[in-house]
C-alpha cells in the first residue's frame, strides 16, 4: 500500500513539474510570449516571397515554425532567415524572445533602427544584421549582452559613436562595424577581430588610416603600464619570490604532463584519443565542442551500419547524442595530411558563419591530437540522388514541382557562397549527392566546406582536381583553374540530373544511352526531342514551357567558355522568370561555326583528352 502511495505521489510530481514546463512561455491567459513576439516580428517585416507564411497567430509551437530554431525544452533559441528579400523594420518584440541564442538577419533589405530590446536577450551569442539598411545609432544596450560571441553590423547606415558598453563584453570572436557612418572615437573593446574600416568619420578620407582588422587588444590590468614604469623599484626579494612560484609552478606542470602522457601512452588501443588533446590553435566562438568520447559513442563506435556516406576527406555517420537528438558526423581521415587540416581549419572557421537557409550549417566539431570530427544536422530525406529513383504511395518522391524547388533553392545557396560571403566560396563538387533534402524537401547544399576559399580574385589554380566525372567543368580539367564559373557548370549537370532522372556519372549504362549525358542532351535538344529526355517516373506530368526553360539554363550553364556562362546570380534570375529569353538569343548569336571550331564538340572528348580524370574520380565518393 505504501509503494503505490509513493508511485502515485512521484507520477503526480513528473506531471506537475512537466506542466510547468509546458507553461513556462505561457501568461496566466493561456497566451504564448513567444508565439505574440514573433508575429510582431513578422508584423514588421515585409515578406515577398511569403518566407514566414506558416508562422500562424493561432499557433501554441512556434518551433514547427520555418526558420524557427528550439531547444530541448522547447523554448525558442535561434532566429535565421539570411538572404530572403525581407524589408520593412526589426520589431522591438524581439526582446522578448529571452532565450535566443543566435540572431542571423543578414543580407536583406531592413530598415529602421536597431531595438534596443535586443540588449534584453542576455543568452545571446552571435547577432549578425549585417548587409541591411538599419540607420540611427547602435543602442547602449548591446552592451548587455555578456555572451556575446560574434556582432556583425556592418555594411548599413549607422550613425554616431560606438558605444562606451562594447568594451563590457569579454568574450567576444569578431566585431564587424566596417562600412557604416560610424563617428567619434572608439571605445577598447576586446575582441579577437575587430573590423571598422570604411566608416571615414572614425578613418579618415585615406583607407590606409584605418586598419581592416584589427587584432585583439592585449587584457592588461589598467594599472599595468603605469606599473611598468615602476618596475626599477620593485624589491628585489619580490623577484626572488616570483622567480621560485615560477620555479615551482613550471616542475609541478612537467609532473603532471608526464602523469597525462604515461596514462594516454598505457590506455592507447584502439582509439588514439581516449585521452583527448585538444588543439589550442582551434577558437571557434558559439559552435558546440564535442568530445571524442562522445561521438565515439553516438555512432556506436564508428559502427559501419552507420556510415552514411564517404568522400574523399572522410566518413559520414548518423550520431545520436546523449539528448537524444540525431546528427551527422564527418569523422575527417588524413588528419596529418595538409589538405585535411586545411580543409577542416577551413570548415570550421569560416563555413560556420556562412549561414544561409540552402546551405548546411556547421553545428559542431570536435579536435584531438589525433582526431578531426564535424557535426551537422541530420537530414532526415537525404540527397537528392538518393531520392531521384525513389517513390511514395506509388509516385515520385520528387515529382516536377519539388524538382523546380530543388533548382531554385541550390542557386540560392550557391549565390550566397559566391557573391555574399566573404571570402567567397567555391563549392567545386555541386551534383546531385551532395544537395541534401530537409524533411519539406528543401534543397540544402552540403559539403561546401571542401570548397577552396577565394579572395578577391576571380580565379585561382590548384594542383588537385576535386569533383566528380561528368560534374567537373571543361577548364578545371584541363588546367586546374576553377571559378565560380566551375560551379555554374556543375550546376547546370545538376539541372540535368533533375530533368533526366539519372546521374551523371551513372549515365551511359542503359542499353538505349551513349556518352555522357551532356552529349546526349545537346543531341535531343537540337533534334526538338525535350521530352525523351524527361525522367520516364514522371509519367509526363511536367510542364513542357518549364522543361525547355530548364533546359536551356543547363546549356548556358555548361558552354565550354567559361567566360560565357551566366554568374549564379544570373542563372537563378532565369530560373525565376528573368531575362531567360535574352541570355538565350544572345548565346546563339556567340556560337558560330568559326567559334565552334574552336574547342571539342563533346564533353566526351574532352574527358577523353584530359590527364587529371582519375584523380577526379578517386577524390569524389557517393554521400
Amino acid at each position: 500500500m505504501e509503494l503505490s502511495s509513493l508511485v502515485f505521489w512521484l507520477l503526480g510530481l513528473l506531471l506537475l513539474q512537466l506542466m510547468e514546463i509546458s507553461s513556462a512561455a505561457l501568461s496566466p491567459s493561456g497566451i504564448n510570449y513567444e508565439v505574440v513576439a514573433l508575429m510582431a516580428i513578422k508584423g514588421d517585416l515585409t515578406d515577398p516571397h511569403n518566407v514566414l507564411e506558416n508562422w500562424d497567430s493561432s499557433s501554441v509551437d512556434p518551433c514547427s515554425w520555418r526558420m524557427v530554431t528550439c531547444s530541448s525544452d522547447g523554448s525558442v533559441s535561434a532566429l535565421g532567415f539570411p538572404s530572403q528579400n525581407l524589408s520593412g523594420t526589426l520589431s522591438p518584440g524581439i526582446g522578448n524572445l529571452t532565450n535566443l541564442q543566435s540572431v542571423l538577419l543578414q543580407n536583406n533589405a531592413i530598415s529602421g533602427r536597431i531595438p534596443a530590446a535586443i540588449g534584453n536577450l542576455e543568452r545571446l551569442h552571435t547577432l549578425d544584421l549585417s548587409n541591411n539598411a538599419f540607420s540611427g545609432e547602435i543602442p547602449s544596450s548591446l552592451g548587455g549582452l555578456k555572451n556575446l560571441n560574434y556582432l556583425r553590423l556592418n555594411n548599413n547606415s549607422l550613425t554616431g559613436s560606438c558605444p562606451q558598453s562594447l568594451s563590457n563584453i569579454e568574450g567576444l570572436t569578431l566585431v564587424d562595424l566596417s562600412y557604416n557612418n560610424l563617428s567619434g572615437s572608439l571605445p577598447r573593446i576586446s575582441a579577437r577581430t575587430l573590423k571598422i574600416v570604411g566608416n571615414p568619420l572614425i578613418c579618415g578620407p585615406k583607407a590606409n588610416n584605418c586598419s581592416s582588422v584589427l587584432p585583439e587588444p592585449l587584457s592588461f590590468p589598467p594599472d599595468a603600464l603605469r606599473g611598468q614604469s615602476d618596475s626599477g623599484k620593485k624589491s628585489h626579494h619580490v623577484a626572488l619570490a616570483f622567480g621560485a612560484s615560477f620555479g615551482a609552478a613550471f616542475v609541478i606542470v612537467i609532473i603532471v604532463g608526464f602523469l597525462v602522457w604515461w596514462r594516454y601512452r598505457r590506455n592507447q588501443q584502439i582509439f588514439f584519443d581516449v585521452n583527448e588533446h585538444y588543439d589550442p590553435e582551434v577558437r571557434l566562438g558559439h559552435l558546440k565542442r564535442f568530445s571524442f568520447k562522445e561521438l565515439r559513442t553516438a555512432t556506436d563506435h564508428f559502427n559501419s551500419k552507420n556510415i552514411l556516406g564517404r568522400g574523399g576527406f572522410g566518413i559520414v555517420y548518423k550520431a545520436c547524442l546523449n539528448d537524444g537528438s540525431v546528427v551527422a558526423v564527418k569523422r575527417l581521415k588524413d588528419y596529418n595530411a595538409a589538405g585535411g587540416e586545411i580543409q577542416f581549419q577551413t570548415e570550421v572557421e569560416t563555413i560556420s558563419l556562412a549561414v544561409h537557409r540552402n546551405l548546411l550549417r556547421l553545428s559542431g566539431f570536435c579536435s584531438t591530437q589525433h582526431e578531426r570530427l564535424l557535426v551537422y544536422p541530420y537530414m532526415s530525406n537525404g540527397s537528392v540522388a538518393s531520392r531521384l529513383k525513389d517513390h511514395i504511395h506509388g509516385h515520385p518522391a520528387l515529382d516536377w514541382t519539388r524538382r523546380k524547388r530543388i533548382a531554385l533553392g541550390t542557386a540560392r545557396g550557391l549565390v550566397y557562397l559566391h557573391e555574399q560571403c566573404d571570402p567567397k566560396i567555391i563549392h567545386r563538387d555541386v551534383k546531385a549527392a551532395n544537395i541534401l533534402l530537409d524533411e519539406d524537401f528543401e534543397a540544402v547544399v552540403g559539403d561546401f566546406g571542401l570548397a577552396k576559399l577565394l579572395d578577391h580574385r576571380d580565379s585561382h589554380v590548384t594542383t588537385a582536381v576535386r569533383g566528380t566525372v561528368g560534374h567537373i567543368a571543361p577548364e578545371y580539367l584541363s588546367t586546374g583553374q576553377s571559378s565560380e564559373k566551375t560551379d555554374v557548370f556543375g550546376f547546370g549537370i545538376l539541372l540535368l540530373e533533375l530533368i533526366t532522372g539519372h546521374k551523371a556519372l551513372d549515365f551511359g549504362r542503359a542499353a538505349n544511352q551513349k556518352g555522357v549525358m551532356l552529349d546526349w542532351v545537346k543531341k535531343l535538344h537540337q533534334d526538338g526531342r525535350l521530352s525523351q529526355m524527361v525522367d520516364k517516373d514522371l509519367k509526363g506530368n511536367f510542364d513542357l514551357i518549364e522543361l525547355e526553360e530548364m533546359v536551356q539554363v543547363a546549356l548556358l550553364c555548361t558552354q565550354f567558355n567559361p567566360s560565357h556562362r551566366p554568374k549564379m546570380s544570373e542563372v537563378l534570375k532565369m530560373l525565376e522568370g528573368d531575362g531567360l529569353a535574352e541570355r538565350w538569343e544572345a548565346s546563339q548569336r556567340i556560337e558560330t561555326p568559326r567559334f565552334r571550331s574552336c574547342e571539342p564538340q563533346r564533353y566526351s572528348d574532352l574527358i577523353e583528352e584530359s590527364s587529371l580524370i582519375i584523380e577526379a574520380m578517386e577524390l569524389s565518393g557517393p554521400r
